[in-house]
């Protein structure tokens, strides 16, 4: 039994293309926004979602074979 679902890959194309489109056209805008970082922080995090675990998670399970 799984206790994260992952998306179809729809989903995960949907997610990235809004983020691309909102980048691109957020832009303009933040360029000169003192607090930029959060927001492309923000759509780093919506582009790297691929399941309902939370993105923090899936990449420290990733990185621990770095580790061991």
């Amino acid at each position: 039994m799984e206790l994260y679902k992952e998306y179809p890959a729809h989903i995960v194309l949907l997610r990235r293309t809004f983020a691309v489109m909102a980048g691109v056209l957020a832009l303009p805008v933040m360029l000169f926004w003192k607090d930029r970082a959060r927001f492309y922080s923000y759509l780093h995090r919506v582009w790297s979602k691929t399941s309902d675990k939370p993105v923090w998670m899936d990449q420290a399970e990733k990185a621990t074979c770095d580790f061991y």
